[in-house]
């Protein structure tokens, strides 16, 4: 799984400029009043599946993430358009009626809204995913349902963005990671946001199935601390920021 992550951000002549890697699929079709499950070979040597559920017109689909503790579900329908937010406790979910409801859910960790997914990290690995998944399912089908905004009130937002602040250097790193090294991140259902740059050092910190993956520091290393370097010579090193404060909503 480390080796995985890696590679797909690993810096190749080659490699730049195109997808680092390919999931595969499997899908199960629950129809809504006679169950009929579907199963569609997986293809060889790749590891996503998905879970598609009909009802209320709408299709959720599940794919896996390389932090085995986070899922990641798609319902069809945008998210967050414009941004990302993370929700690592109940406090912090304020400002989101669906991260809300999505805590109420037994085993629950936190919450990580992208632009048309939503991540689910689970507390442990002793926490079945088959206990969680169907509640889960039916608070995303419930809230769009409703019509509810997903989120209520403005929150936060982090120093991803460019501004007239920025010197030359931290408009390069900001360049790339909004155009290379965050939309591969988002596709593993999880995000990476600027919180700094000194002394050579760029600081950052992980969000959604990121947070605790096994492999999170490998990616930092040997993804994306290899294609900063390689763009950016004043780029020294990489490391991991862990905020201190839990209760805060997390967003770019």
């Amino acid at each position: 799984m480390a080796a995985i992550a890696a590679r797909r951000l690993g810096v190749t002549a080659a490699g730049l400029g195109g997808r680092f890697s390919h999931w595969g699929r499997k899908e199960v079709n629950v129809a809504a009043k006679a169950p009929l499950h579907l199963v569609v070979q997986q293809k060889p040597f790749l590891s996503s599946a998905v879970l598609r559920i009909a009802a209320r017109s709408m299709f959720i689909q599940t794919h896996d993430t390389p932090n085995p503790n986070s899922l990641k579900f798609i319902p069809g329908k945008p998210v967050l358009e414009a941004r990302t937010m993370e929700f690592t406790s109940p406090a912090s979910t304020y400002c989101s009626p669906l991260a809300r409801q999505l805590f109420r859910i037994e085993g629950v960790k936190s919450v990580f809204f992208g632009k048309d997914f939503i991540t689910v990290t689970k507390e442990s690995e002793d926490t079945d995913w088959n206990l969680m998944k169907p509640d889960i399912y039916a608070t995303i089908m419930d809230f769009y349902a409703s019509g509810l905004p997903i989120i209520t009130e403005e929150a936060p937002r982090t120093d991803t963005a460019s501004s007239e602040e920025d010197d030359e250097v931290v408009l390069m790193i900001k360049e790339l990671l909004e155009t290379r090294i965050r939309p591969t991140v988002q596709e593993d259902g999880g995000d990476v946001i600027f919180k700094g740059f000194e002394d050579g050092i760029v600081q950052l910190k992980l969000q959604g199935a990121c947070t605790s993956c096994p492999s999170s520091i490998i990616t930092l290393k040997n993804g994306i601390q290899n294609m900063l370097q390689f763009y950016i010579p004043e780029v020294e090193g990489v490391e991991q920021v862990v905020d201190d404060d839990k209760e805060e909503v997390n967003s770019a």
